[in-house]
């Protein structure tokens, strides 16, 4: 009789400060955009699983938001979502900007690690290693080894791809014996509804920059799947203010008509087939208050309590 191989599955828990490119490194993983990427602080909000496989393994990384020192309701609940990835994860990855180094919000993470990582697996990855000389990287290596006991620690360059495979292949090992958790070709767990809302809400960050960071949110209310094979997704987006209305329409509806196409460009090329995508703008003052608002994001509303 041959021996079936044993094979692997568990989860990983990328933690760090805001932008520290923890959802570069997510996509790079899983090898396809899971995970809205901008150059924003704060842009995730739900922990986003991506799927990855290697070898035997089946690592499910759960992308959370960044560390920071929280002052609304959705900050709260976002920090809420990141330390409850870590308890739940089998790999914990800290990622640190190598050009940043320790800064106050690493300090408050390695605090926060030397109180709930006791008896787990821990990885420092020091990331953005093409920003600085050599001796500056091992000073850096060895202050936060000296400060934290990481099991490994991986210099990378999420956004090139430098150190990805090593790390990933490590995290492969790591992984308790259990059946895989998802289908082979399932990259991500978070239903297309919400990837959908995710997709078009990063088209509005990038578009808008500095003029609505966290003041809007994207539901997708609607989805149809067509005769033809094509779907129609309907989705609204909640913003605060009249003013704010008129900022995410633009000039002669300019603005969200650029959006549109550029999300529903890149959900027909997600999807692999025809996508219909119709946005709706509505004015909802009190929606960072709303627990419905905070369970289509996957977060907890409770979490956000002071």
């Amino acid at each position: 009789m041959t021996e079936t191989p044993q094979t692997r599955a568990g989860f990983v828990a990328l933690i760090g400060e805001p932008n520290a490119g923890k959802s570069t490194l997510l996509n790079r993983m899983v090898g396809a955009k899971v995970s809205i990427v901008t150059h924003k602080v704060q842009t995730t909000r739900a922990r986003i699983r991506g799927v990855a496989i290697e070898g035997d393994s089946q690592i499910v990384f759960v992308d959370t938001p960044g560390l920071f020192q929280p002052k609304r309701r959705l900050d709260r609940a976002m920090v809420a979502a990141a330390w409850s990835g870590v308890a739940d994860a089998d790999v914990v990855v800290l990622l640190i900007e190598a050009h940043r180094g320790i800064t106050k919000g690493v300090e408050a993470i390695l605090e926060r690690l030397a109180e709930v990582g006791t008896n787990r697996t821990i990885a420092l990855a020091i990331n953005k290693i093409d920003r600085v000389e050599s001796p500056v990287l091992l000073g850096l290596t060895k202050e936060l080894n000296d400060r934290f006991p990481f099991v490994e620690t991986f210099l990378i360059s999420a956004e090139r791809g430098h150190g990805v495979d090593t790390l990933r292949h490590w995290l492969a090992e790591q992984m308790p014996e259990e059946p895989w958790l998802y289908p082979e070709d399932q990259i991500a767990d978070l239903p297309m509804r919400m990837i959908a809302a995710e997709v078009t809400r990063e088209k509005l960050i990038l578009r808008l920059h500095q003029e609505l960071p966290y003041q809007l949110t994207v539901e997708t209310e609607n989805w149809e799947e067509r005769k033809d094979g094509s779907a129609r997704i309907d989705q609204i987006i909640y913003v605060m203010r009249d003013g704010h209305k008129g900022i995410v329409l633009g000039n002669r509806g300019e603005t969200i008509k650029a959006v549109s196409q550029a999300a529903r460009a890149e959900l027909m090329e997600f999807m692999g087939r025809k996508v219909h995508l119709f946005l709706q703008v509505k004015v909802r003052p009190g929606w960072l208050e709303e627990s419905e608002r905070y369970s289509e994001m996957g977060l907890d509303f409770k979490d956000g309590n002071v």
